[in-house]
């Protein structure tokens, strides 16, 4: 990771802010809602709390000289995700069986942590420190996040198809025509200058890359045009698929993205609105790798490579769909837009633009590039060189963030990345091909 993004004097109220929303993103559930896990990959929502607050626990507050308050000891064990240097954790796939520590008892957690955070604020943070804590709000931000798909999960494995926060349906508006933007063979720089501000360490360092010529879609891929490859046989088809794709679509018996319910008028999705039918004109998501590359493969085209797409968002605005925002939902509840399937971005007026449209927001983008060390990489030393390097296997990038993802944490140098079966992410994909 690199430098703190933002000066000393304005680390306190961040810090304050961030850990005000991981809360207030709570405040539609009920006490039950807290403990389930519905899969593996997804954590109870009471865990996301707890972790996030046993980062500043094991990672912050020793390193600033803080006394740590009187804690639970065996939460050390409980609440370790992955990190193996700090010490043995429980299980991933059993967290959901945990019923104790109570969700109070992990909200009493979380404010006990705040409080001798507070303390760490009045005295003065050690400038070393600061980059720890800037961690620990980024980190707090991948979990928010994580708090909203793993929520939709679990509403979506109730019979009752309970509703997360009630919005408005989306219009019946046209998305505009599929368009393309040509870019030139050239010699650029991909990833993060060391004085830009924080970064994660998988975007070190800067370096060079040979881009060949070619062209990106002007949009996102919509759930029309995705309807229009499962009409004509997409998921019947194995020459469109991978090989590990199409015996996984098979096992798996995958007919539709995620969410998706076949209904006598037509196709319907579980929303954390409730739901309701497939809107044509939103981007498609809930996609795996290997759907998203054959669609591709259907379309005559291809999935864009990480550097063609961060080549491509350099200089933009990060507008979009983002999980604060309320543009796109005037009628929600708060001021803060919860996304609802949830993009509802419109790209069918105006003209069009000279670069591509919704690249920041809306879904997470799937690229062909699997997710490896630049020229040059080396992990952070301690358990924090965890955070990120030892997943550089089996993994593929995706770009641009999502409806779910907080818009101060998004950057076009950003570097997700999730296996290519997995869908329970805010995940779509943009069109590519080679010039």
């Amino acid at each position: 990771m690199a430098e703190t993004a933002v000066p000393k004097r304005a680390l306190d109220p961040r810090y304050r802010q961030i850990r005000a929303q991981s809360e207030m993103l709570c405040e539609p559930l009920e006490t039950e809602d807290y403990v389930i896990q519905s899969m593996p990959d997804v954590s109870p929502t009471k865990w996301h709390l707890a972790h996030t607050s046993w980062f500043f626990q094991t990672f912050v507050l020793p390193a600033a000289g803080i006394e740590l308050p009187d804690i639970e000891p065996t939460y050390a064990y409980l609440f370790n995700s992955y990190y193996n240097a700090v010490g043995p954790r429980h299980c991933r796939p059993l967290r959901g069986l945990l019923s104790r520590p109570t969700v109070d008892q992990v909200y009493a957690y979380r404010h006990l942590i705040d409080d001798a955070m507070g303390k760490l604020f009045e005295r003065g943070v050690p400038e070393d420190v600061m980059p720890l804590i800037e961690v620990g709000l980024q980190h707090e931000q991948q979990h928010q996040e994580l708090m909203l798909t793993d929520i939709k999960h679990v509403f979506s494995s109730n019979p009752l198809d309970p509703m997360y926060r009630a919005l408005p349906a989306p219009d019946d508006a046209k998305p505009r025509a599929l368009g393309w933007c040509r870019y030139d063979e050239q010699v650029t720089t991909i990833g993060i200058d060391p004085g830009s501000g924080f970064a994660f360490d998988n975007e070190h360092p800067l370096h060079r890359v040979l881009i060949h010529p070619f062209e990106l879609a002007d949009r996102l891929v919509t759930c029309g045009e995705y309807l229009e490859f499962m009409d004509d046989g997409g998921y019947e088809q194995a020459s469109l698929w991978l090989s590990e794709g199409w015996a996984t679509a098979q096992s798996e018996h995958w007919q539709a993205p995620l969410y998706w319910r076949r209904a006598e008028d037509g196709w319907q999705l579980f929303t954390l609105a409730g739901v309701r039918k497939v809107a044509a004109h939103e981007p498609v998501c809930h996609l795996s790798y290997f759907e998203a590359s054959a669609f591709a493969e259907w379309a005559g085209c291809r999935l864009p490579r990480e550097a063609e797409w961060e080549l491509a968002a350099r200089g933009s605005r990060i507008d979009g769909n983002f999980v604060e925002q309320r543009r796109y939902h005037p009628q929600a509840l708060r001021d803060e837009t919860l996304p609802s399937n949830g993009p509802l971005r419109d790209v069918s007026a105006g003209s069009r633009p000279s670069a591509p449209a919704q690249m920041f927001g809306d879904v997470w983008e799937w690229t062909m590039s699997a997710y490896a060390p630049y020229p040059g990489y080396r992990p952070l030393e301690g358990a924090l060189g965890e955070y990120n390097g030892k997943f550089m296997c089996n993994q593929f990038v995706l770009r641009g963030g999502s409806c779910a993802t907080p818009e101060s944490h998004i950057r076009p140098t950003y570097r997700n990345f999730f296996p290519p079966d997995a869908r329970w992410q805010f995940t779509g994909l943009r069109l590519a091909r080679d010039a």
